[in-house]
């Protein structure tokens, strides 16, 4: 029975090739596109999945509670392991881990530079590796390999690529910054690319020179602490014993801002919008859900236009179906016969999806800059997704279609007079205005998207970003002293025109804050945000003071700059006022020298801080570069070949600023892309739609606008007619979008503090946009109709 109703599927869908063609087209399209979204999805929600305590894994933060605001770290005070490990009893393990950026050098036999890397290393506890028992060793053991100082353990790739093999690797010595030699007593095997503690260089935490600190209110975010439950706790099992611990360790009279550690689930750590991780990825939920939301949508399309065209041709199929139950055909029998049709359609979509998808694959790897590495078959869920994909197409679009062509009565089905009834075509109406709503919504969310990133584009920031480099500079002494010439090397570059050494450029994520006092008053309301940087930032940047002046050239903090939203946070409203005035934070107690007109300091999906900028050259980290536009690029090379003779034994490392702004919008410009993307692929769905039903529809009225041409109906007036029912559809698909679209785009647009206004113009233009393509689109096949010989009509009549 199965191979009959095959074998008649088959002949049906070959009869009627052109909307067979439409349907495998748009079926094939939106499936290649849910796969595509599946395939990104699947990454990002197998973040730190797989290790077999992942359920008792917890990652350490720190928050902290002002009158104002509330402020969160990834990081814990150093002290807190050692604390936590005699004081919470419901942890079986804790391990500290801490990252930091330094230079690695592999010397060769005759003791020159055989390599120098600008690396990510990490100094661990081996009780870190407890935590995480499932890491695969290859050579050695956490206990073993990281007991003593000076002992360093290498990824399987970083010891290929320092030393071209494992077993090359295994003893070996790297040097860490100028003169820190580490011994290669272990490797692991690479993590993955979807976790969040991306190891490659693990050194003993022996060896980190800051591990003595004792100071509970100084807190990193690169330094966390990772902790195992004891078995059979839950979270909520340690809501007293973190409490008394917090309370012991952070008294409210001597810590500010109520500061407090709590723990974080480890496989929420990769969709936390509050603290970030080691790999540097993050990404909401509600964007996740968001795509998933889109792939439905894109199904969905599909599906509508399948049940259009397929209930459309029902009439066509009328005497087959009364034949079928004459000769003793089931309802039920045939609801399977044209569910086959369905599923075979979709077989066939779904084969030309997986085609699409694998060729789609590069360009999807491509807008993540070749950092992740997608594969169609690379999670075995997919084996899962798409036999559910097929059956929920299938199911979706051929139910209703089946169900109607079954109901036929066989009388009436053998004598042709069969005709869709009004609800069946209130029903399809329906479904185009569905169809076309949804396509509304993305178009509107499609192009307020491009106005917001566009509008973080253009904005003004307050400061001057163009053609400014930022160069890391090293940190040692004797670099230090090297400081002063090296400046003046750079400055004599014909295409420098200014230099400043400082911490960050303006508009930084690098953020280090503290309590303060102000006048000798203690502020409880916020932190303030800390910068170093010298006398020439403010004029190199184009930053306005709004009263007093820059403090002077000095090594040690004399004075400061502070911005204007500092003033309006403790209640000054004259920046004059604030002249003179002292201020206590970071160690220093010193006067405002200045007040800065307000720059922005975070992306703009973040309100500006409250900011002093102090001088200080033992804190220095980086190097401002203002160049001439015209010599770029000669310039670069120029200051490289300055930087490598004056610090040999470090790396080159420059970035300019306004890269460095854009990589803030990094996760809006990848879900900005993927949205135009997949809305410009529902929106062809619609339209080739849209095209097969006009041409069902103009097909079936044939004669009709034969009769009315004979009786004098111009063309005009025939293709208005065939157009009219569309256009109203679309236009009330439009009416149905605007508010569903208006919510969307005012909660995404929610996530900045500084954002565009949601005016009327993009519902308007979303409105013409559709319309003018349904136009066109009906327009082009109801003039066909139109002018068709009348003769060639009716001659049959």
């Amino acid at each position: 029975m199965f191979k009959l109703n095959l074998k008649i599927a088959w002949r049906n869908l070959w009869k009627n090739k052109t909307y067979t063609l439409i349907n495998v087209l748009g079926l094939s399209i939106g499936m290649a596109s849910c796969i595509l979204i599946f395939i990104f999805i699947r990454y990002q929600m197998s973040f730190d999945e797989g290790f077999k305590n992942q359920d008792r894994i917890y990652r350490v933060v720190t928050d902290w509670k002002y009158n104002a605001y509330d402020d969160f770290s990834a990081g814990v005070p150093v002290p807190f392991t050692a604390a936590a490990k005699n004081e919470i009893v419901g942890f079986e393990k804790v391990g500290s881990i801490i990252k930091r950026g330094a230079t690695i050098r592999i010397n060769g036999t005759d003791g020159s530079n055989k390599l120098k890397s600008q690396e990510a290393v990490y100094y661990a506890q081996s009780e870190f590796f407890d935590v995480f028992s499932d890491i695969e060793w290859i050579y050695s053991a956490p206990d073993l390999a990281l007991s003593e100082p000076n002992t360093v353990v290498l990824s399987k790739q970083k010891a290929i690529k320092f030393f071209g093999s494992i077993k090359n690797a295994i003893g070996k010595t790297i040097t860490l910054g100028t003169k820190t030699d580490l011994k290669v007593s272990g490797i692991i095997q690479d993590m993955p690319q979807n976790s969040s503690i991306p190891l490659g260089i693990v050194i003993s935490y022996d060896t980190y020179a800051g591990r003595f600190n004792t100071n509970w209110d100084s807190v990193n975010s690169s330094t966390s602490s990772y902790v195992l439950l004891k078995e059979g706790l839950k979270l909520a099992d340690l809501d007293g014993q973190m409490h008394k611990f917090n309370q012991k360790y952070y008294p409210i009279d001597k810590i500010a801002g109520n500061q407090t550690n709590r723990l974080q689930p480890l496989r929420d750590i990769h969709f936390s919008d509050k603290y970030d991780n080691f790999a540097n990825s993050t990404i909401n939920r509600s964007e996740i859900y968001g795509l998933a939301i889109i792939g439905l949508f894109l199904m969905i399309t599909a599906c509508i236009n399948f049940i259009n065209l397929s209930t459309a041709q029902s009439v066509t199929r009328s005497k087959e179906i009364g034949v079928r139950k004459v000769m003793g055909g089931k309802r039920n029998q045939l609801i399977v016969q044209f569910l086959t049709e369905t599923l075979v359609v979709s077989l066939i979509a779904l084969l030309i999806a997986c085609v699409i998808a694998e060729l789609a694959i590069p360009f999807m790897q491509n807008l993540f800059r070749g950092e992740i590495e997608f594969s169609l078959f690379n999670h075995s869920e997919i084996f899962v997704f798409i036999p559910f994909l097929v059956i929920f197409v299938a199911f979706l679009a051929g139910f209703y279609p089946a169900l109607i062509l079954s109901g036929f009565k066989p009388a009436l089905a053998i004598k042709n007079k069969v005709a869709i009834n009004s609800n069946g075509l209130s029903f399809r109406k329906i479904l185009v205005v569905v169809q076309f709503s949804i396509t509304g919504i993305l178009i509107i969310g499609t192009l307020i998207i491009i106005r917001q990133m566009q509008y973080v584009q253009d904005k003004s920031l307050g400061f001057n970003p163009a053609e400014i480099a930022m160069v890391g500079i090293p940190t040692d002494s004797v670099s230090k002293s090297k400081y002063e010439v090296f400046k003046t090397q750079i400055l004599q570059i014909s295409g420098v025109k200014d230099v400043s050494f400082c911490q960050t450029e303006p508009l930084s994520s690098d953020i280090n804050s503290s309590d303060f006092s102000y006048n000798g008053v203690k502020n409880k309301d916020f932190e303030l945000r800390n910068m170093r940087a010298d006398e020439h930032y403010f004029e190199l940047f184009d930053l306005k003071l709004i009263a007093g002046k820059v403090f002077k050239k000095s090594d040690t903090a004399n004075a400061c700059v502070v911005n204007e939203t500092f003033l309006k946070k403790i209640g000054v409203s004259n920046p004059e006022q604030a002249i003179g005035k002292v201020i206590a934070a970071s160690g220093n107690t010193i006067p405002i020298a200045g007040v800065v007109q307000d720059f922005n300091d975070l992306s703009l999906r973040e309100n500006i801080s409250g900011l002093a900028i102090f001088p200080g050259k033992s804190d220095y980290w980086s190097m401002a570069i203002k160049m001439n536009g015209a010599q770029i690029s000669s310039t670069t090379k120029d200051i490289e070949r300055i930087w490598n003779s004056s610090f040999p034994a470090s790396v080159f490392n420059i970035e300019f600023v306004n890269d460095s702004i854009k990589n803030h919008y990094e996760t809006e410009r990848i879900m900005g892309t993927l949205f135009k993307v997949f809305a410009g692929v529902i929106i062809f769905i619609s339209f080739i739609g849209l095209f097969g039903l006009i041409s069902f529809v103009a097909a079936q009225r044939t004669k009709e606008v034969a009769i009315r041409k004979v009786l004098g109906a111009s063309t005009i007036e025939l293709v208005k007619m065939l157009n009219g029912s569309f256009l109203i559809m679309v236009f009330i698909a439009n009416l149905v979008a605007w508010p569903l679209a208006y919510l969307f785009v005012s909660k995404w647009l929610s996530g900045f503090a500084y954002r565009i206004d949601i005016s009327f113009w993009p519902f308007l233009l979303a409105m013409l946009i559709s319309m003018a393509i349904t136009l066109i689109t009906v327009s082009i096949r109801s003039y066909k109709a139109a002018v068709a010989n009348t003769i060639d009509a009716l001659k049959y009549e």
